[in-house]
């Protein structure tokens, strides 16, 4: 395997993972501009307060696929997963 190989295997989602923690942020602070109006209302709640609920959801997916995703956190669960193996 060439290095440039290893290289782009161990940051295959360099650009990825920036874009996925801003998304949050653009959704919440983007879309209450677009989202401003009082009808319809979503589980009972004017749909800007529904976008607003809806986005602090979302960002704690989004951050739990950063998480997942960054390689930088592969380290600790392998290391914990050892660790849980071990008697």
């Amino acid at each position: 395997m060439s290095p440039d190989t290893e290289r782009s295997l161990a940051r295959p989602r360099g650009l990825l993972l920036p874009l996925l923690g801003a998304l949050p942020f653009l959704g919440i602070l983007g879309g209450v501009f677009f989202a401003n109006r009082m009808t319809p209302y979503v589980l009972g709640m004017p749909f800007i307060l529904f976008w607003i609920v809806l986005w602090v959801v979302l960002s704690s997916v989004t951050m739990a696929v950063v998480y997942r995703l960054d390689p930088g956190n592969r380290q600790a669960v392998d290391a914990d997963e050892l660790a849980e193996g071990t008697p």
